[in-house]
């Protein structure tokens, strides 16, 4: 599949739509994001903001002085983490997309705060602390 790309929360009261392809599809492993997900690591992918649109309530919780981290106001649903620095980005959870297997990862990062009891053989990248694209 490529762009674009849709998806939504649980109950559908939050849409999404990205226009481009992402920069990047990552898991994170981090601790912030283990705890706003409420799962062992947040699948995302990450699209500049110019080509992304969204629709309906969120909330909103500042997680680091980094990232603001958008939730369905309605169901709940971890949707969008949104880093302040530039470019304008926007992460999307992958699983929130209308095709689940449209937007594949390429990389795990902060594997160092992994769950111990996750064993990562996927054969795909990882970065102990943070993900630094290779030339």
């Amino acid at each position: 599949m490529s762009a674009p790309y849709e998806g939504g929360c649980l109950c559908g009261q939050v849409r999404w739509r990205a226009t481009s392809e992402p920069a990047n599809v990552r898991v994170c492993h981090c601790r912030l994001c283990q705890r706003w997900t409420g799962a062992p690591f947040f699948a995302r992918a990450i699209f500049l903001a110019e080509a992304f649109e969204w629709s309906g309530e969120t909330t909103r919780a500042q997680t680091s002085p980094r990232v603001v981290r958008r939730s369905c106001a309605r169901c709940g649903t971890p949707l969008f983490s949104c880093p302040n620095d530039a470019p304008a980005r926007i992460g999307v959870g992958v699983a929130t997309c209308d095709d689940r297997d449209a937007l594949t990862p390429t990389v795990h990062i902060w594997t160092s705060a992994k769950v111990a009891w996750l064993s990562l053989d996927d054969g795909l990248d990882q970065d102990v602390e943070s993900y630094v694209p290779r030339p």
